[in-house]
């Protein structure tokens, strides 16, 4: 039997974006087939987030953790854009290519020459994906934790008696991406129906007012501006809330139903706030919360975790364990979303897959270039796609207008 070929197969992608948007939208492609080339600059030494390291990294390696999170799969080349020389190679690279990722700042693209307007005239199927920080026409430079806390999230997010507080992730870039992902699904459709390219651009203080959800509409509707609850949830209780147990571990209960709810007080050996007036209800429940949070920490705090959530899942109670990282990746479904390899270096690396679903159309988990190393595939692409000698790569890198390993 023959297996078949990934979806995105025989698709190329020019990468000229850096930090985590972008690039999270290049590893995506990747990992469903297609050839990914990154470039990068090599006054700066690459994508910055090479350097954004843990102090318990290898302070001499240039595949540092966070850049390892978004670039797998693809191949790194660097290239001055801001030479004649390393420009014509961009310029060649494009003409090339199916897609371009870009994440430059509203205007910066028209000035070094790497805008859809510039590709398309030598590529009229060039499909150009931009990510802003707030749209095409605003020149702000797009920040993960600045566009959080005009989004909303950093106010909502935090203890009740604490401070407004950013959230551990780059959810803004990560929303972004998505978005910009379907952008580009859709244009390759069209594509295929017209034979012309098309520019798509995403940003992240959209990406964030789009998710905002029931937040939003809870202000736009219920006219209530949203605050800090830690997890718990604005509309439903007991959801989002931690609990702790008998055994200093954490839970968390997702109680959505009269059903569970009433279930849930069985089990605590409490029914009688079942029918009580004050709980009966999920909106009285939101109401008199507190009173019912006493209650309800006081019991769940005889169980050790184990068995309260045990207990919970024979009764269908949607619950489950506060995991740190390590737990996280224990788990079966956190397992099978590793990828696992070696370095250009041979060191052993371990990454997570960002395809995160299945299809009847893709044969299964793919394998995968590790991150590379700055500028590793240079001579390999210019010779390949491009067709450059191995003494005129010599010569570009003498002049200093590529970098190669």
């Amino acid at each position: 039997m023959v297996e078949s070929a990934l979806p995105l197969q025989g698709l190329k992608v020019l990468e000229l974006a850096n930090v985590l948007a972008g690039p999270s939208v290049g590893m995506f492609l990747a990992e469903l087939g297609a050839e990914v080339v990154k470039v990068e600059n090599p006054r700066t030494g690459g994508d910055v987030t090479r350097l954004w390291k843990l102090p318990s990294e290898d302070p001499e390696g240039d595949v540092s953790g966070y850049f390892s999170c978004v670039n797998w799969g693809k191949r790194s080349v660097a290239i001055d854009l801001t030479a004649p020389e390393g420009l014509a190679l961009v310029h060649a690279l494009g003409a090339d290519s199916d897609i371009i990722l870009s994440s430059y700042k509203p205007g910066d693209a028209e000035k070094l020459q790497v805008d859809y307007a510039t590709f398309k005239a030598r590529n009229r199927r060039v499909i150009y994906a931009h990510i802003t920080g707030y749209g095409a026409h605003n020149h702000r430079a797009g920040y993960d934790a600045i566009v959080q806390a005009e989004s909303g999230y950093t106010q909502m997010n935090g203890q009740p008696d604490g401070p407004p507080t950013k959230m551990p992730v780059a959810l803004m870039d990560v929303l972004a991406a998505h978005h910009l992902k379907e952008g580009l699904l859709l244009a390759l459709l069209q594509r295929e129906r017209s034979g012309e390219g098309h520019y798509i651009e995403a940003s992240l203080i959209r990406a964030g007012v789009a998710s905002l959800v029931n937040q939003a509409t809870n202000w736009l509707v219920g006219h209530t501006l949203p605050r800090r609850l830690g997890s718990d949830h604005p509309n439903i209780v007991p959801y989002g809330t931690i609990f702790n147990t008998a055994d200093d571990k954490a839970i968390v209960l997702a109680v959505g139903t009269e059903k569970q709810f009433a279930q849930l007080c069985a089990l605590l050996g409490v029914e009688a706030l079942a029918s009580d007036p004050r709980f009966s209800r999920n909106q009285n429940r939101v109401r008199n919360k507190a009173a019912l949070m006493e209650v309800l920490h006081a019991r769940i705090a005889t169980f050790s975790r184990d068995e309260i959530l045990g207990r919970l899942a024979q009764l269908a109670i949607p619950a489950g364990g506060v995991f740190d990282m390590q737990e996280v990746f224990e788990q079966p479904e956190a397992q099978a979303m590793l990828m696992t390899s070696a370095t250009e270096g041979g060191d052993p690396i371990q990454g997570v897959r960002s395809v995160a679903f299945t299809a009847d159309f893709c044969p299964g988990e793919s394998q995968v270039l590790p991150p590379p190393s700055y500028g590793s595939h240079t001579r390999d692409v210019l010779a390949h796609r491009l067709g450059l000698q191995a003494a005129e790569i010599e010569a570009l890198i003498e002049r200093g207008v590529i970098h190669a390993r």
